[in-house]
């Protein structure tokens, strides 16, 4: 398990290859000519699978990367990752 960044590369790994599935079966939806409420259905999930693993990545980013930043007593990396976070928000929240 690797924790450089805070996540957990092969789990996050194996989510987004799930999700990677996912968007694989709306392609041979579209080809099958399927009912397109039912494609709208599987794309909401995958949007859905997706905000999820966002807010993972943000959880430890926050988690990791931000709390190691304000606990290493270095001022200038605390603003830096915290910046970044508050950025990370605002990007999330626009997409809402």
């Amino acid at each position: 398990m690797s924790h450089e960044h805070g996540y957990d590369k092969q789990a996050l790994g194996k989510r987004l290859r799930r999700i990677e599935g996912q968007v694989r079966g709306i392609e041979r939806m579209v080809e099958d000519d399927r009912y397109c409420m039912d494609l709208l259905t599987q794309i909401a999930a995958v949007s859905k699978a997706l905000e999820s693993v966002a807010l993972e990545v943000l959880d430890e980013h926050v988690k990791h990367c931000v709390a190691g930043a304000l606990a290493s007593g270095d001022e200038r990396a605390a603003a830096e990752k915290s910046e970044e976070l508050l950025a990370a928000v605002q990007r999330f929240a626009r997409t809402r």
